[in-house]
């Protein structure tokens, strides 16, 4: 899975601790788990897992109902988000996902189901 990735250009879940806070980035990885507090105002919060790290993606109300059987069905996510890196937890604010397969095996049956291609920064 990783090789397909790195070809898509998504980083490690672990890159983006070297990165700049309102970086537009990619990342992938297992979704591990799910939670839609009722006291978020909808927003939804996923974890998401390589072989790298853990790392916080959160979903808003908007997306979440225009991509909600992906965010809710998917066993793996590839997600652009806006990273933000100020004091503390590293936290993704997701734009877009897309559903993975998700497949530890040789490299097949790893192709996403729509693109997503990282863009320039945004601040």
């Amino acid at each position: 899975m990783r090789d397909h990735l790195d070809q898509r250009g998504a980083l490690p879940i672990s890159g983006p601790s070297k990165i700049d806070d309102g970086t537009r980035v990619l990342v992938g990885g297992a979704v591990t788990h799910r939670q839609r507090p009722a006291t978020a105002g909808g927003v939804t919060f996923l974890n998401l897992e390589d072989e790298t790290g853990m790392l916080n993606v959160v979903c808003s109300q908007g997306l979440f109902f225009r991509s909600k059987r992906t965010i809710r069905s998917s066993p793996a996510l590839l997600v652009r988000d806006i990273l933000k890196n100020v004091d503390g937890p590293i936290n993704l604010i997701a734009d877009k996902v897309c559903q993975r397969q998700l497949n530890l095996g040789s490299g097949t049956g790893n192709r996403a189901r729509s693109s997503i291609h990282p863009s320039t920064t945004r601040r």
